[in-house]
């Protein structure tokens, strides 16, 4: 049969991904608060783009818990809170052990190196307060074991929920509460390279349940 093309297709992916994206880390890194309410109109100029991807972006970040909808269809930046957020630390944590138990007999040498050296750039953003270097340091070090595994419904799992828990990390990062992470990283590291799977797959579960301080202080109203 004649193969239809895929030039309209590609692009209409593109435009939606470019958008989630965008929105996405708008709500994580605070540009758009808690609470702010989201226009297509407003939205779709800032972008570039239509409201169609625009819609299709916000309906995403619905289903992760980043955008609330209220009666009456206005759209609104989820407020932070205990119980989501909770929920959401469960499954990263869950997610995490699992790519690390499966990624240890897998990991190379160059693997560890990468994750020693995440952990390096992630201490050193700590210490000069940078947040934002922080949490991309902290995703270099777990990204490791995440590719490593091949596991694509982890990363699936991961895209969906992780930034739920990466907007209140950014918080913790911004405090004295963050500075443990670094020597969980290099426990995980040192359990990896003994090719210790279960202690290094309970060690990440633990190191993505230090939230629990951050969750004790969010908003805890449905």
């Amino acid at each position: 049969m004649p193969v239809p093309g895929r030039d309209g297709v590609l692009a209409t992916s593109l435009l939606r991904d470019r958008a989630y994206t965008a929105i996405r880390d708008a709500i994580v890194d605070g540009t758009l608060a808690p609470g702010e309410r989201l226009l297509d109109a407003e939205l779709s100029e800032w972008l570039g783009v239509s409201r169609t991807p625009i819609r299709e972006a916000l309906g995403r970040l619905e289903r992760s818990g980043l955008v609330l909808t209220r009666p009456g269809h206005s759209t609104v930046v989820s407020p932070v809170r205990a119980r989501a957020t909770a929920a959401a630390q469960s499954v990263v944590a869950a997610m995490h052990e699992l790519a690390v138990r499966e990624a240890v007999p897998l990991l190379s040498a160059s693997d560890l190196d990468a994750m020693r050296a995440a952990n390096a750039r992630f201490a050193a953003a700590l210490r000069a307060d940078d947040v934002d270097a922080a949490v991309a340091a902290d995703d270099d070090f777990h990204e490791v074991a995440v590719a490593a595994s091949g596991n694509a419904a982890v990363r699936a799992v991961l895209d969906q929920f992780g930034p739920v828990l990466r907007r209140v990390e950014r918080m913790r990062f911004g405090s004295l509460a963050g500075r443990g992470s670094v020597a969980q990283h290099d426990r995980i590291v040192a359990l990896c390279a003994a090719g210790d799977v279960e202690g290094a797959a309970a060690a990440a579960r633990e190191n993505w349940q230090t939230l629990a301080l951050l969750t004790d202080v969010s908003d805890t109203e449905d």
